[in-house]
């Protein structure tokens, strides 16, 4: 678990848990992000595809440069 973001409206905490014993060849990782609405006062678990989706949107938004607080929450928005 790791803490990737918090701000006034949202906390995002990212979980990684490995996929049961080790196997040979690649290990599958299970995992995906829990995203709090401080001010809906819900949170939602996020995983698979939806989660891959999340991550690549966050990473557009760094890709493009820093972004503020608000374009970050306006994103989360979306999801929450």
């Amino acid at each position: 678990m790791q803490m990737l973001y918090q701000s006034d409206s949202f906390i995002v905490v990212q979980f990684d848990v490995p996929a049961g014993e080790p196997q040979a060849g690649p290990q599958l990782n299970r995992g995906g992000f829990e995203i709090v609405d401080k001010f809906a006062r819900k949170e939602i678990f996020i995983e698979g595809a939806l989660a891959e989706s999340f991550q690549q949107g966050v990473q557009a938004l760094i890709d493009e440069g820093e972004p503020s607080e608000d374009e970050l929450d306006a994103f989360i928005e979306g999801y929450a």
